[in-house]
């Protein structure tokens, strides 16, 4: 069963089968979305499980995905903390594929079993000079990483992916001999902020979804989110750059978004 009509269908041959690999994604808005990222990476990979983790089950849950409750996710704290301390409870396999509605597996036939010698893998962050692997929203953990984040005190206003791969790194190596990926081959698993060379693995952040899904396939899923789901950094500049390719309706649809964002109690976690 397809959600909503946000993914095509794919076909079944050549998926790598990852069996110690949990796809999970958590989230309390824009379920739709986020069940639409979790079939396309399942149309690319077949995992041991597939996990949606909400305080609410989708209007469609898609064949495959397990719904399973959490408390509410109602704002960017929130989010960071059940990361931190929680989700390693939900987690049964020894990995889990860490994944967004903004981001998720492109192609399976670019897979590495290189990636599972490593408990922390995320797209390279290019804005810093050290310690640049890399981004939460589409990333694979290791359990005893996950294990190993709940004793880190959460720092309100501190990301999780920033409070796991640079504020804590040190010390998640030191005490725990957790092995963070190396930047070159967290280039071959992953874009957010760097241009994309088309070997990846998945990638991440929404500024990237038109070029990648096609503008019908991202005109669905802009249509398809929560008032306030796109944050306002990444708000105005999705709105510049349709403007700038004179693609209107996406520009109208983002700044819908951010309008309506302060009349939605969901509008706190973006």
């Amino acid at each position: 069963m397809r959600a909503c009509g946000l993914v095509e269908s794919s076909t079944e041959q050549g998926r790598p089968h990852l069996a110690s690999v949990t796809l999970v994604a958590i989230s309390s808005i824009s379920l739709e979305a986020t069940t639409a990222a979790l079939e396309r990476s399942m149309a690319e990979v077949r995992f041991g499980k597939a996990l949606l983790l909400s305080d609410r089950a989708p209007p469609i849950l898609p064949m495959g995905i397990d719904w399973r409750e959490i408390r509410h996710i109602g704002s960017r704290d929130d989010y960071s903390r059940f990361m931190l301390h929680d989700l390693w409870e939900y987690i049964s396999t020894d990995f889990a594929l860490c994944v967004q509605w903004d981001g998720h597996v492109l192609d399976g036939s670019h897979w590495k079993q290189e990636f599972l010698a490593h408990d922390y893998i995320g797209a390279p962050w290019p804005q810093f000079d050290h310690d640049k692997v890399g981004n939460g929203g589409f990333s694979l953990r290791s359990r005893r990483l996950m294990k190993a984040t709940a004793t880190i005190a959460h720092d309100s206003g501190e990301a999780e992916d920033i409070a796991i791969c640079r504020t804590h790194r040190g010390r998640l190596e030191r005490e725990f001999g957790l092995r963070f990926a190396p930047e070159e081959l967290a280039f071959d698993f992953a874009f957010e902020r760097s241009i994309g060379t088309g070997r990846e693995f998945g990638f991440h952040g929404i500024f990237n979804m038109r070029s990648l899904l096609g503008r019908r396939h991202f005109m669905k899923i802009l249509s398809s989110l929560d008032p306030g789901t796109i944050g306002r950094l990444e708000g105005r500049e999705l709105f510049f750059q349709a403007l700038r390719q004179f693609d209107f309706g996406a520009a109208w649809l983002v700044l819908r978004n951010r309008m309506f964002a302060s009349r939605s109690l969901n509008g706190k976690f973006r």
